[in-house]
């Protein structure tokens, strides 16, 4: 025993990887236990609902606007010329 520790503070490391261990076994038992049947009851749950949690919102569109604008000639020249400069400052 190191000279420096004392009585309590050796019992309270104890303590406390005893009670870590507990709490992984208990947690462990638990998410194992009676799995299939929690899973059938959710999923009766589930269907007797029509399929949707309540606690989502209603998804009302597909998705946000896609903006498109056509670049002309030379703004297309001018992002290939960028685009190729950090290419070439990544590869030196």
């Amino acid at each position: 025993m190191p000279e420096h520790v004392s009585i309590l503070q050796l019992v309270g490391v104890a303590t406390l990887a005893v009670a870590a261990v507990i709490w992984v076994a208990v947690l462990v038992r638990v998410l194992r236990r009676d799995g299939e049947a929690h899973r059938a009851r959710f999923m009766e749950l589930a269907r007797r609902r029509g399929g949707r949690l309540r606690g989502l919102p209603h998804q009302r569109r597909k998705g946000p606007h896609v903006e498109h604008v056509e670049l002309t000639p030379a703004e297309q020249d001018a992002f290939a010329f960028l685009a190729r400069q950090f290419t070439d400052d990544r590869l030196a």
